[in-house]
């Protein structure tokens, strides 16, 4: 599915803080196929894995695919700020348990998140410094409904939800970095993949900078 994708070089030898990369949009747009066609291109592009209180689905693994707690759990999470961001969607909670990012971002490696506006809003303010987002929107809001109706899994009156829920989504794009038209999904990945690239090369974030230029002026 993915082309015109290579792996990058080595990393140079700077030292630098890892960097959270949300990426949001409305169902359909293609946020989770770009976020995946990241971290399958990119090795230093950890996945974050959520908390739900949702029960497991056949083929999931905790650890791997999501947290799985109670509402208890979440909730005493939550209110203890273990969470770094959280919402509570249809009767079930979604969060990010803040530890792990925090030791990945210490540790120098990215985490690539696919969330919605609410959750990036809620990030952004944890984690000022060490948010790049980007936002993704569908060429038309009849495409997206004709994605939407592709999947084959979704009633009528979900997928009305669901486009009722877009423009609410969609209402918040001025609050990202970026934002790309995901017409044409190769040219998508690239594109956040440019923005990553450039995210990881700002001069404020290559903590091991200035010891490196020194080596060159002796």
């Amino acid at each position: 599915m993915i082309r015109n994708v290579q792996s990058p070089s080595p990393a140079p030898p700077v030292s630098r803080r890892g960097l959270c990369f949300v990426i949001s949009a409305p169902s359909g747009a293609g946020k989770s196929t770009i976020a995946n066609a990241l971290r399958a291109a990119e090795p230093r592009l950890k996945h974050s894995v959520s908390l739900t209180t949702r029960q497991p689905r056949p083929g999931e693994t905790e650890g791997v695919h999501y947290h799985f707690r109670t509402m208890d759990e979440f909730q005493r999470m939550a209110g203890r700020g273990e969470l770094l961001e959280w919402a509570t969607v249809f009767g079930r909670g979604y969060g990010t348990p803040r530890a792990p990012v925090e030791a990945a971002l210490a540790a120098g490696q990215d985490m690539v998140f696919d969330i919605d506006w609410q959750g990036h809003r809620q990030i952004r303010e944890a984690l000022p410094d060490d948010v790049v987002s980007l936002f993704v929107l569908p060429p038309s809001l009849s495409e997206l409904e004709r994605r939407l109706k592709g999947r084959g899994s979704d009633a009528d009156e979900e997928i009305a939800r669901r486009m009722d829920a877009a423009l609410a989504e969609i209402s918040h794009w001025r609050e990202f970095d970026h934002v790309i038209v995901n017409s044409d999904l190769d040219r998508a990945i690239f594109e956040a993949r440019s923005i990553l690239t450039a995210a990881r090369l700002r001069t404020t974030r290559q903590t091991g900078l200035a010891e490196f230029v020194t080596g060159f002026l002796g």
